[in-house]
């Protein structure tokens, strides 16, 4: 996640608003089988006046992540709370919890509370504070104040993408794992690696085999069509012949 501004290193700020992000995300994505692929999400903020780490989770990335048709568990928004004391000798004699506080607000207070999460829970949360220590009613204040803050957050998000497309955009790569059974590994192989080099050339589509003889087997295609046909092809040379039912092939003149 970057601001603009000179060119340069990724400042300890930037690193951390990123790592931040993806903490927020890790619980709700799929898991490697369902979703093989690499996720790369970029937020560059163009202006602010409040928290930009809170305002990427949002629109950065859950949104994104739907749009890109990843099959997320839940969406996840983020929201910034703040504190402003009035203390004497220490203690606290009076405080406000702030919601969604701009930058004057994070400047001259006492706390910056930023808190992920879904409809269910909390996934990550980042809490600066500039008083000696936070006395648990007020966290629990926070924490709930939070909690209305951010689903109101989730319901606009649900009017822009309610769920996750259903099926990834033209423009992405497909991946497919499939598994086989272990016995059937070398008949797809082929003698020399024929079969698998068929495939290859004929649907232009790169298959993984994964070495620990699981059967498991990732196919990367350019398009769905062509993945299809991978898919296929595997199906038939690693699929048990069944009774009644019927198999089209051609012969070689």
């Amino acid at each position: 996640m970057g601001e603009t501004g000179r060119f340069g290193m990724t400042s300890r700020r930037e690193t951390g608003h990123g790592n931040l992000a993806e903490r927020s995300l890790l619980s709700v994505l799929p898991s490697e089988q369902d979703f093989p692929y690499s996720i790369r999400l970029v937020s560059e903020i163009m202006e602010s006046n409040g928290s930009t780490s809170m305002a990427s989770v949002c629109g950065g990335t859950t949104l994104a992540l739907l749009d890109a048709g990843v099959p997320i568990k839940a969406p996840v928004a983020g929201i910034s709370c703040g504190l402003v004391t009035e203390d004497a000798s220490g203690k606290i004699l009076k405080h406000r919890v702030l919601t969604d506080i701009i930058g004057a607000e994070d400047h001259y207070g006492d706390m910056d509370f930023k808190i992920c999460g879904t409809r269910e829970g909390i996934t990550a949360f980042q809490l600066d504070l500039k008083i000696h220590g936070l006395p648990i009613g007020i966290a629990k204040e926070a924490i709930a104040q939070n909690k209305v803050s951010r689903d109101a957050i989730l319901d606009i998000m649900a009017k822009t993408m309610p769920t996750t497309r259903p099926e990834l955009k033209p423009c992405a790569p497909r991946t497919h794992r499939i598994k086989i059974p272990s016995d059937k590994i070398g008949a797809l192989i082929g003698p020399g690696g024929k079969n698998i080099k068929r495939i290859t050339e004929y649907t232009g589509c790169q298959l993984d085999i994964d070495q620990d003889d699981s059967g498991w087997v990732t196919i990367f295609a350019t398009d769905g069509e062509s993945l299809a046909r991978a898919v296929n092809e595997v199906n038939l040379l690693s699929a048990q012949i069944e009774i009644n039912k019927t198999y089209k092939a051609s012969s070689a003149p």
